[in-house]
């Protein structure tokens, strides 16, 4: 996901990027909380339509990321990296995490593109 958020965003700074390693694997790779392609997802549409002060207007963004979330669940039944291992994906699953973590973007980037349109 950090191409897609240097492609969405620009260059990241490498602060930016470490911010969001403890995401993988579910949240320290304990594998009991979201996706971390979910909470990836969720921090590229901050840094579009996020805000920088409590006097701006977030209702863009909590309404992407609801869309975002919804759409994922849809997708995969579940956010849960957990569940998701236990079902199909990650080392001993059907498919790789890589497989999920392309839906996820194409997910992404429909949410984004409908908005822009």
């Amino acid at each position: 996901m950090i191409a897609v958020g240097e492609h969405q965003l620009g260059p990241l700074e490498d602060r930016e990027i470490r911010m969001s390693t403890g995401f993988a694997g579910g949240i320290g790779s304990t594998y009991l909380e979201n996706c971390g392609a979910f909470s990836a997802g969720v921090m590229i549409i901050g840094g579009l339509y996020g805000r920088t002060s409590a006097e701006e207007d977030d209702q863009v963004c909590q309404d992407l990321v609801a869309k975002y979330r919804e759409r994922f669940k849809e997708c995969f039944e579940t956010l849960n990296c957990g569940e998701l291992r236990i079902e199909k994906y990650g080392s001993g699953g059907e498919e790789p995490c890589s497989t999920l973590v392309e839906r996820a973007v194409r997910i992404l980037f429909e949410v984004i593109q409908e908005y822009q349109a």
